[in-house]
């Protein structure tokens, strides 16, 4: 390579990388301050809480990461991911430190570089997410088995073995890593003389102590660990989405850089036939990391299997993709010409990294909610992780306000909900509803360990309760069903509160009863009347309609144990009429299932309003329902268009 060449990759990357990891870093900073836990995060805060070798979806490593952090400042989410941002952030230097017995200082510091310039690894460590310690650990030991091919040293073996221990704490997906190595030992016969090396198996022996916790929990909770993780999570269906798993993994590491790990790749498998050990190792990990996930994510979990999972896969490429990136210049320069070639190559890690910083600031965008819904409108930004300090607030005031007498019990419909109230230290005496993402998330198993499900809430007796129902992840089947099981277990609940954060985006709905009965779901008593949900459906007009001149709106609505009191004409936020409600609907009454609604079977609706009061263009409509106790609710928002 000539010098002019070589001034392309030589001395101001030491600067472009500093400058991007220093960027990287302060965003993870202020964004790990700004944004609330999500669901996983404030699970293995929780997790935390109750010690163990293990839990019902993994080891006990992210969970005991979590609980030191959290340590520093009790219920501050920036202090429960502050290990995860200093071992997230530490990848890149352990990307340079993997390379330079491999490669030079140049190229190992550029690998480094790149390591930023992969959107999910240079993402990591702002959420406190097992990914973080799994990929710390998978470097370190691969770093010091390379070593330990090296020079045989004993420390590196038995680096080797603790640091695979304690991936294999962290999660199951480890385990591809020393099924990579003996992959390599196996099929790479200059290798396999390991196999005699007495070394070798001190450290298989130090490593296996890593499996001591997955089998622990495994044996005394009837595998239900890896039932879930290789069985229950997985449809084992052929999906025709899975095939799309390689575009997506394209798109996630940007495709240029996507392209030039395949050719990076194949420049590897080329040294490793010239007996170039190391490419053959790191080669080994990244095929075994990356073509499990290929060949599987037609028939498993594709939403993990085809975004994160596969990153491991990427780190190994990360130490000869400078290498590769030389050859993609040197062929475009004598394809094309010099500043083409150039821009090429700049271009490659250049596009990387700006998808570094959309993945944090989309993520981060999360801590503004109101400015940004002023730009993109509701519906729009995830609040998995905004509003839970507001929710924290609320509730706390609602205790104080509502049960002066004895601190109450409080039940929350989903798991992390309940996570959120024992991390905001609101209570500890928490139960869950959740079956249905707690079993999804591998979680169910766990809530009833801690008689934190509703089985353990079945026992208790003569206490108050909270009930919280996050409405906007509901619908309203899902809460009228959460609601029936609700009304079995007490002699009376009401509706006391809602919290509407978002403009609706984020709701909760709080319930007050002041005696649990312990009754059981199968029990035939329920609390009348029990809360429920109104439901409703408006017949016309659809949305997208143009109306004009006399409109006659028309429905159904009912609201099962209460009854409707009265339907209401929305548009533009203004209420425009009252409805004759009261009409017969026995169809309503057959087709729904309705039992208990007063009303029935009197439960249509018609509004007869005139449009040309309303100014022409697109309007907003719906309908307030009112039911017997006063409560209000909106249904049915949808946009029409006025024209006359």
């Amino acid at each position: 390579m000539s010098d002019s060449d070589a001034q392309v990759f030589a001395k101001p990357v030491f600067r472009l990388v500093a400058i991007a990891f220093l960027i990287v870093l302060l965003l993870k900073l202020f964004f790990a301050a700004a944004l609330d836990l999500y669901s996983d995060e404030v699970f293995y805060w929780q997790a935390s809480a109750y010690p163990a070798l293990a839990y019902s979806d993994l080891p006990f490593m992210t969970s005991l990461l979590v609980g030191l952090g959290s340590a520093l400042d009790p219920g501050n989410a920036f202090a429960a991911r502050v290990l995860f941002i200093v071992l997230g952030s530490s990848i890149p230097f352990l990307i340079y430190w993997l390379a330079i017995p491999i490669t030079n200082r140049q190229e190992a510091l550029e690998a480094a570089g790149l390591s930023l310039c992969l959107p999910l690894s240079g993402f990591l460590g702002l959420l406190a997410v097992p990914d973080v310690p799994l990929l710390f650990f998978g470097i370190l030991s691969v770093g010091f088995f390379d070593r330990a091919l090296r020079s045989n040293e004993l420390k590196y073996w038995m680096a080797t073995g603790i640091f695979v221990a304690l991936g294999l704490c962290t999660h199951y997906r480890f385990f591809l890593y020393p099924a990579a190595v003996i992959i390599f030992l196996g099929f790479y016969s200059p290798a396999r003389v390991q196999f005699k090396n007495p070394k070798f198996w001190l450290t298989i022996l130090v490593s296996a102590i890593g499996l001591i916790p997955i089998i622990w929990f495994n044996l005394n909770n009837e595998l239900s660990s890896a039932s879930f993780y290789f069985l229950d999570r997985h449809p084992w269906e052929f999906q025709l989405s899975g095939l799309l798993h390689v575009f997506k993994q394209a798109g996630l590491s940007s495709p240029p850089l996507y392209l030039i790990f395949l050719f990076t790749a194949y420049l590897m498998y080329e040294k490793s036939k010239l007996d170039n050990r190391s490419a053959a190792l790191l080669l080994s990990i990244a095929l075994t990391n990356l073509l499990v996930y290929l060949i599987f994510a037609p028939w498993t979990d594709a939403t993990s299997t085809s975004i994160h999972w596969p990153l491991s896969g990427y780190m190994p490429l990360l130490v000869f993709t400078p290498f590769a990136l030389r050859k993609t210049y040197q062929w475009t320069k004598e394809k094309w010409n010099f500043v083409i070639a150039t821009n090429l190559c700049k271009a490659i890690p250049m596009i990387g990294f700006s998808g570094t910083l959309i993945a944090l600031v989309g993520v981060g965008s999360q801590a503004f909610q109101m400015p940004l819904q002023a730009i993109v409108g509701t519906g729009v930004l995830s609040n998995k992780m905004a509003g839970w300090r507001e929710f924290s607030i609320h509730t706390n005031t609602l205790i104080r306000e509502e049960f002066s007498a004895a601190k109450p019990i409080i039940v929350t419909d989903n798991y992390y909900t309940a996570a959120q109230v024992e991390f905001a230290g609101i209570a500890q005496e928490v139960y869950t509803l959740d079956r249905d993402k707690a079993v999804r998330d591998g979680r169910f198993t766990q809530y009833e360990l801690w008689a934190k499900d509703e089985m353990a809430l079945a026992n208790i007796t003569g206490r108050p309760m909270l009930y919280i129902n996050e409405d906007s992840t509901l619908t309203v089947p899902d809460k009228h069903e959460l609601l029936f099981a609700m009304c079995s277990y007490v002699n009376q609940i009401d509706l006391i509160d809602e919290l509407i954060l978002y403009n609706g985006d984020k709701s909760f709905s709080f319930y007050r009863a002041d005696n649990l009965l312990g009754r059981s779901t199968a029990s035939a008593y329920r609390a009348t009347p029990c809360p429920f949900p109104p439901r409703a459906w408006i017949d016309f007009p659809e949305a997208d309609e143009t109306l004009s001149g006399t409109v006659n709106v028309s429905g159904w609505a009912y609201n099962e144990d209460i009854g409707i009191e009265r339907v209401e004409l929305v548009i533009n936020n203004d209420m425009i009429a009252t409805a004759n409600y009261g009409m017969l609907r026995p169809d309503v009454v057959s087709a729904m299932g309705v039992g208990t609604d007063p009303n029935a079977p009197n439960l249509g609706f018609n509004i007869a309003f005139d449009s040309t009061g309303i100014d022409n263009g697109r309007a907003e409509l719906a309908i307030d329902l009112i039911n017997q106790q006063g409560h209000r609710s909106r249904y049915g928002s949808r946009l029409i268009r006025i024209d006359n």
